[in-house]
């Protein structure tokens, strides 16, 4: 155990992200990045803050109130909103509580660190989701008399349906499928923790589509990537980058036929639009939560409080302006509270 930070801060950062998060803590490797992206803007900033290089940059420059500084920083300068700004000072707590581990003098600090809770965010939380009209539209976009069309519809019919994110969309394997009178794909989400999720009918009708086209050669192969594009004669992985510019362009396409379909279509608005929808359309909000692989049922209530103000908004959109009523409508008393969520989780309401 070492007895100063003063030289610790890089092989410890190390060590970290090298060798503790990925091979004793199994991370994930997005999760990896997330906490590498944190760590770094916190050295940059407090590199800029003392006007010092990088590389002289020690423990005793990340006090509590340096950190604290940093995480306004993020909100006020950089315009973070506060899940982020949670994000990365979970990111930073966690390296800090290693560190402390292997240093007895940063104790004191990270105590400190400790007292301070994660800011919670405002009550009314604005979620960006599309209707089943513009969703519709897009899938509808590709052209599934060529291969590369059919794989596009059926990979965003998947990710409808299961509401999942665009990696784990992307690491599936064959043998993450299962078809039959019950169809379902079994996903990893974050943290190495599975679900298993239900496919409707259509979404299993193109499966087995696209299995017949992608996979005739590969049935067998349970290890073999569910999604490829061939390159140069060899099968590769498809990139999030070049999903991210496939919704685009069909979402270009389909906003020419359908104007619900918003300008900017990216894989996680799939996500929050199967959540919004399953959660309208009656389904409990801990099965929902479960559904996207939530650790936390905290962080499926976004859904709640989505939807009460959209309701809210359309209440007040309805109401004229001359009407008794208008004066009376009041955000704050369509604001979902967490007492209230409880209360109907427990079948209290």
């Amino acid at each position: 155990m070492m007895k100063t930070g003063e030289s610790s801060l890089f092989p410890l950062l190390y060590d970290y992200l090298k060798t503790y998060l990925p091979k004793q803590r199994n991370v994930s490797h997005n999760t990896i990045l997330s906490y590498r992206k944190a760590l770094e803007e916190l050295l940059d900033y407090v590199k800029e803050r003392e006007q010092i290089p990088l590389g002289s940059l020690s423990f005793e420059h990340l006090t509590a109130d340096v950190i604290f500084s940093f995480l306004k920083h993020l909100e006020l300068e950089k315009g973070c909103s506060i899940s982020t700004r949670n994000a990365r000072f979970a990111a930073i707590r966690a390296f800090m509580d290693y560190a402390a581990d292997h240093d007895i003098t940063l104790i004191a600090n990270l105590n400190k660190l400790k007292k301070v809770p994660f800011k919670k965010p405002d009550n009314t939380i604005m979620v960006d989701y599309m209707s089943m009209r513009a969703i519709t539209a897009i899938i509808e976009q590709p052209d599934i008399n060529t291969p590369k069309g059919l794989r596009d519809r059926f990979f965003i019919m998947l990710l409808y349906d299961t509401g999942a994110r665009v990696q784990e969309v992307l690491n599936l394997k064959l043998g993450d499928l299962q078809l039959g009178q019950l169809p379902k794909v079994t996903l990893f989400g974050k943290g190495r923790k599975t679900r298993v999720v239900p496919l409707m009918e259509k979404t299993a009708q193109h499966l087995k589509k696209y299995l017949s086209v992608f996979h005739k050669d590969t049935a067998q192969n349970v290890d073999a990537p569910l999604f490829y594009s061939v390159i140069h004669g060899n099968k590769q992985r498809l990139s999030d980058r070049r999903i991210r510019y496939v919704l685009q362009k069909y979402g270009e396409q389909a906003r020419r036929v359908c104007p619900e379909v918003p300008s900017n279509v990216y894989p996680h608005l799939l996500r929050h639009s199967r959540a919004m929808h399953l959660y309208q359309e009656g389904m409990d909000l801990t099965l929902v939560s479960q559904w996207l692989g939530h650790s936390q049922l905290e962080t499926t209530q976004i859904y709640a409080h989505a939807d009460t103000e959209h309701k809210r908004k359309a209440i007040e959109a309805a109401t004229p302006q001359d009407n008794p009523l208008y004066s009376k409508l009041n955000s704050a008393r369509y604001t979902v509270t967490d007492e209230e969520t409880l209360k109907k989780l427990t079948g209290l309401k």
